[in-house]
């Protein structure tokens, strides 16, 4: 088993393409298929299968991966130890985070800590919380932020906070009360939101499937919309309510297409997390960085 055939594989499983490997990695794609093919034959079984024109990961595959993720990310930490040797220190700091929290929680600490590291740089890449947590898993990002702590024992997840949940409904929703005592009122409604994650016991599908249930909805209507912009599009156009952070429609509720309404006799709040990896590289950057968000943005522990 080489570095080369490992990577080859954990970019095939991200990218669910032979051909956009071949171009991300700038081998040729017979290259990139003889690498898995050895790959295999060293270990005697069927990495991925084709669905469609997607590579799709086979139960060995699925075993493989995040073993085959925490070498390549051992590499790294290799090499920008090494690096970091030779500059004094580490000068960048790469966060991967859900790009809600990055419009809501983030600029100040940027600035404060753009003004005590003058000499250091940070690279943002924005994903889901699914894909934060697999950007710090391979090795991309020192630190990650997302919703809800994750399962998986290669990561560390530490609580930083919450932010508070609203219904948001149209503007032309009948309800018109800002705050309620429960969701009674709601009963009977389309509720739109994100399915259960698979293999994460806490994600906000769960959290909304506790949440209808302790408002005693018996079989409540629900359907399962995977893209944030869409929900807040069906939305508005009146076609269900949705369980969210202001940060995820502060545009909307501010031109007046959506509308926020409080409940306040339930604690509805999704839990913010930071994650690290596992025995991974310490980073100083990092751990400074976490210190001025916590300093900086109260708002994310009040729920603001």
């Amino acid at each position: 088993m080489t570095l080369d055939e490992i990577e080859a594989f954990v970019t095939i499983a991200r990218l669910g393409s032979f051909t956009e490997t071949s171009r991300r990695l700038g081998r040729s794609q017979p290259a990139i298929s003889r690498r898995i093919d050895e790959l295999e034959d060293a270990l005697g079984a069927p990495l991925f299968e084709r669905v469609g024109r997607r590579a799709v990961l086979t139960e060995a595959g699925e075993a493989l991966l995040p073993h085959a993720e925490a070498a390549l990310a051992a590499v790294r930490d290799g090499e920008r130890a090494v690096r970091d040797l030779a500059r004094g220190g580490p000068s960048l700091l790469r966060i991967a985070i859900v790009g809600t929290l990055a419009v809501s929680h983030l600029v100040e600490a940027l600035r404060a800590f753009e003004a005590r590291f003058e000499n250091a740089s940070i690279e943002l890449t924005t994903a889901t919380s699914r894909e934060v947590s697999a950007c710090v898993r391979r090795g991309e990002a020192h630190l990650g932020l997302r919703y809800f702590p994750d399962p998986d024992p290669m990561l560390v997840s530490t609580r930083l906070g919450h932010e508070k949940l609203f219904v948001i409904v149209s503007a032309s929703h009948p309800l018109r009360q800002r705050r309620l005592r429960s969701l009674a009122r709601l009963e009977g409604e389309r509720w739109l939101g994100f399915p259960p994650q698979r293999g994460e016991p806490e994600s906000f599908g769960h959290l909304l499937e506790r949440t209808l249930a302790a408002a005693g909805f018996v079989a409540p209507r629900f359907t399962a919309v995977d893209s944030l912009t869409a929900q807040k599009r069906l939305v508005e156009a009146g076609l269900g309510v949705a369980l969210m952070p202001k940060s995820s429609v502060r545009e909307e509720l501010r031109i007046g297409s959506l509308r926020a309404i409080e409940i306040q006799g339930m604690a509805l709040e999704q839990p913010v997390v930071a994650i690290r990896r596992r025995r991974g590289l310490a980073n100083p950057l990092a751990a400074a960085f976490l210190g001025l968000l916590r300093e900086l943005t109260p708002e994310l522990h009040d729920g603001a």
